[in-house]
């Protein structure tokens, strides 16, 4: 399976942002978070309920306001970039709580997802490769996505976003409410995009799933980045073990 529209180098399709603060009210949710995404690496931001992981998220993607110095992707400045402009420039969103349209069969949450590209035999071809990644969604695909699991409802937002062919997928906890067995198929599903060079940011509270999908990681704390590093050292590192894997 190829998820990536184009080939990627360590110099394109970067995200990086600079200074990004997220107020909500008088509470000052994101404060001045600065990190970056490389063509091809995996990101990884966890943290506690509350520490402004799924702010930075949706201040990212534009759905809240923010303000920022440098938001980018590639050569695009993402100030300048409506959120639902976002998928056009090649960047993918499965939002916190699937938000699946559960009044719609399997197949037509999945073609939603083509919004932006033309009905052809490439977009056929992607459809495709969605149920070979996920074969209970070809198995269910003229079933009602409300009808679905919570963990297939999952695979069907995920699979909703790779519709559109992303080089930059941002995911929001995709591991909240599943069983470790479904913990797990997510964790293989994300493995193997990042093997086949799909740019990831991840925001998990799942400290374990987030190292073991990711290179990097930020642990956020109040809206601020507390530490960064590798995800072999973190994992290793005795205090995230303590607060985020209870070790």
């Amino acid at each position: 399976m190829t998820t990536v529209s184009e080939p990627t180098t360590a110099t394109t399709n970067v995200l990086r942002v600079e200074g990004l603060t997220v107020h909500y009210g008088g509470v000052c949710a994101v404060r001045d978070l600065s990190f970056s995404v490389p063509a091809g690496e995996a990101i990884g931001v966890i943290g506690a309920n509350g520490a402004g992981k799924t702010s930075t998220l949706k201040a990212v993607m534009g759905l809240i306001p923010r303000k920022v110095g440098t938001l980018s992707f590639g050569d695009v400045d993402l100030t300048r970039v409506s959120a639902r402009s976002m998928v056009r420039h090649g960047i993918g969103y499965v939002p916190e709580g699937r938000h699946v349209f559960t009044g719609l069969p399997v197949e037509k949450n999945l073609l939603l997802g083509a919004y932006a590209r033309k009905w052809n035999a490439e977009t056929r071809a992607t459809l495709a490769e969605i149920y070979e990644l996920f074969p209970v969604l070809g198995e269910m695909r003229g079933r009602l996505a409300g009808a679905l699991s919570g963990g297939q409802q999952q695979m069907l937002a995920i699979g909703r976003a790779l519709m559109s062919k992303p080089r930059l997928l941002l995911l929001d906890e995709p591991s909240m409410g599943l069983s470790p067995k479904l913990v797990e198929n997510i964790l293989e599903v994300l493995q193997r995009l990042r093997a086949e060079g799909l740019s990831l940011l991840l925001v998990e509270q799942n400290a374990k799933l987030t190292f073991e999908a990711t290179s990097s990681c930020l642990v956020v704390e109040n809206g601020e980045v507390a530490m960064s590093g590798t995800s072999a050292q973190l994992r290793h590192d005795p205090q995230v073990r303590r607060i985020y894997l209870g070790l």
